[in-house]
């Protein structure tokens, strides 16, 4: 009979802290701690955004080890073929580039400065072209997309004598290092 006693004193207690710890959970659920249901259903929506918002900053990050590889490729590529190796290439690319063009080289100065970037020398070109103005400005947009690399750093009108502009241009260009 005694045992009995304990199992069911034991028995109270443990449904005893079995109420208060349901009765707690019931106060908490209630509370303005954890807010009504809608509060909880607008921080769930809220969140869903956020998620939104930063799979899609990321989404671009995807596959970067890929991305990597072909960039890489193509900046070899890029070296390969905007680059030259010698000096008559620029000069022989600019003449066919005028001549395409209709426009008439006159004085052309080069000067290669000291190399900034490893493998390549940068090259200062300043020349001096004349043609109809409709011809120079069809030599200027070949060569911005000329097979060789030029930057038209600067253009100067030099005048216009019977229909014939002239034009000074300063451009750079860079030269793979031969080693």
């Amino acid at each position: 009979m005694a045992e009995t006693r304990e199992v069911r004193q034991k028995l109270r207690i443990t449904i005893g802290a079995l109420l208060a710890v349901d009765l707690a959970a019931v106060a908490l659920l209630l509370s303005p701690v954890v807010g009504s249901e809608r509060s909880r259903r607008e921080v769930s929506s809220q969140l869903w955004k956020e998620l939104q918002v930063k799979t899609h900053q990321v989404e671009p990050l995807r596959d970067m080890d890929k991305k990597i590889l072909v960039a890489r490729q193509q900046i070899d590529d890029f070296y390969k073929t905007r680059f030259p190796s010698q000096n008559s290439a620029i000069s022989d690319g600019l003449g066919k580039l005028a001549a395409q063009s209709g426009v008439k080289i006159g004085q052309i100065k080069y000067k290669e400065k000291d190399p900034a970037l490893v493998g390549l020398h940068p090259m200062e070109i300043e020349a001096d072209f004349s043609g109809d103005y409709l011809h120079l400005v069809r030599f200027i947009n070949s060569l911005e997309r000329a097979p060789l690399f030029f930057i038209v750093n600067s253009v100067e009108l030099g005048g216009e004598q019977g229909g014939v502009v002239r034009l000074q241009l300063k451009l750079e260009t860079y030269l793979k290092s031969s080693a």
